[in-house]
């Protein structure tokens, strides 16, 4: 008989090395007879004692009693029960891809009811974390702890940002049975994958919107969390679940004055790429040019150059005119306005007098501003960056991209926020701003 118990973010195995399955490592520092897991692989180490025929003596969990029912009683859509059985299917472990407002806060909720023990919740902002902890506080008949927003409150059903839970994973890694990662792509960053590696919990629910990730951090989750067992994108859901929508390009020509300055700084940047051999197919290959130009001052100024091109194109006046149209033609539409930057959005924000959210805005405001922009005080906000993604956003009609990365989840993300059903309109829109000639449209194309 082997018996396993959770020892600092592993679990310690400890009896005759000839029963020990082929995951289970020696640990000379513990003596003769000790072996390791990491603790990620606690299910596949009880799995494969099964398989192998080996008696244990599993302590590994330290539980506390679960007195929560669902209260709410949520009917699960046909698309969200199939998301819940397909992970159900794979050992309660995977990865749930569903586009935004599709619900997958639901098929988590479902998750840990069908679990019916106690569950980690682990979100990326402290306003998921406090939407989370209201969800769960409604929806069972228990106390929630929370682990961020300044609290530190450890209880059965516990919801953790990130970095709190990179830090506490250690200390609570036997004390869920479920672990559930909303906006997994996260955990891909090579810091953060320490939390799924340091929990024992032997089921594991990631929800997406968008599961890749640039860097191919997507397999480190593939590995900890599971595969993605659903995977659903806005087409699939359009019309019946989600809101039908078009998404409209707006061309928009620089003035002879922004054409001048955006081909100068652009041929500077693109003629170091020449002279230097460099090629620029990723972002990993902009993040080698980027510390080449610590030390490299001409690299320094090929980098200058490009960001002053990518100013001249956002900060085009002809993108403001467009956005007068746009506004104009949906005057009785809830809108939100999307930017790559503070600048562009104050003077969004200043011409057509919306409020605008950037990164400088304080919690209480942000607040505010979205609360009136739900009630209908405000029909348009504009901001920078903030309101992609982690963030409980109220339902708009129409979205308006002045600027952003080729990245495909900012995209899913900003389409996402105008995909909610609603009996007041036909059809979501999201227009794309885009300069003609410039670098920008391959930028476009490449979040599509």
């Amino acid at each position: 008989m082997l018996s396993l118990r959770y020892e600092n973010g592993t679990v310690r195995v400890e009896g005759d090395p000839d029963d020990w399955p082929p995951v289970v490592e020696a640990d000379p520092r513990a003596g003769d007879g000790v072996g390791r897991v990491p603790a990620h692989r606690y299910a596949d180490l009880l799995r494969t004692c099964r398989e192998c025929g080996v008696d244990v003596d599993d302590a590994v969990l330290d539980l506390s009693p679960v007195e929560a029912d669902l209260r709410t009683g949520y009917e699960l859509r046909a698309y969200q029960r199939e998301a819940l059985d397909a992970w159900e299917r794979a050992d309660r472990r995977g990865v749930v891809e569903l586009p935004t407002g599709a619900g997958k806060t639901v098929v988590g909720l479902a998750a840990i009811a069908a679990v019916d023990g106690p569950a980690l919740v682990v979100v990326p902002t402290v306003d998921l974390l406090e939407q989370w902890r209201r969800e769960l506080e409604r929806d069972f008949a228990v106390a929630v702890g929370q682990l961020g927003g300044g609290r530190q409150r450890l209880e059965p059903l516990t919801v953790a940002t990130y970095d709190s839970a990179y830090l506490r994973a250690d200390g609570v890694g036997d004390r869920f049975r479920l672990a559930v990662f909303d906006e997994v792509h996260h955990l891909g960053a090579e810091g953060y994958r320490e939390i799924a590696r340091l929990l024992a919990a032997p089921a594991r629910l990631g929800l997406t919107a968008t599961f890749e990730r640039p860097d191919g951090g997507h397999e480190a989750v593939r590995e900890l969390v599971g595969d993605v067992v659903v995977r659903l994108d806005p087409d699939d859901l359009a019309g019946e679940h989600l809101a039908p929508y078009d998404v409209r390009r707006v061309p928009v020509e620089l003035t002879d004055e922004e054409r001048e300055a955006y081909e100068r700084n652009q041929e500077t940047f693109t003629d170091y790429l020449a002279r230097s051999n460099v090629d620029m197919r990723s972002g990993a290959d902009y993040r080698k040019l980027v510390l080449r130009s610590g030390s490299d001052p001409e690299a320094r100024e090929a980098l200058l150059a490009k960001q002053r091109a990518r100013e001249t194109v956002y900060n085009s006046d002809a993108k403001l005119d467009a956005l007068a149209t746009i506004l104009d033609r949906h005057r009785d539409d809830r809108t939100i306005v999307f930017t790559a930057h503070n600048d562009l959005a104050h003077r969004v924000a200043e011409r057509f007098l919306m409020p605008a959210i950037t990164h400088h805005t304080g919690a209480d405001e942000r607040r505010r501003t979205l609360s009136r922009f739900r009630d209908g005080t405000y029909a348009r906000v504009v901001s920078s960056n903030v309101l992609d993604e982690g963030v409980d956003v109220p339902d708009a009609t129409v979205a308006v991209v002045l600027s952003g990365s080729g990245s495909e989840r900012e995209f899913t993300q900003r389409l996402g926020r105008v995909l909610r059903p609603s009996e007041d309109r036909e059809r979501a829109v999201l227009y794309e701003v885009v300069a003609d000639g410039t670098a920008e449209e391959n930028v476009a194309e490449r979040r599509r």
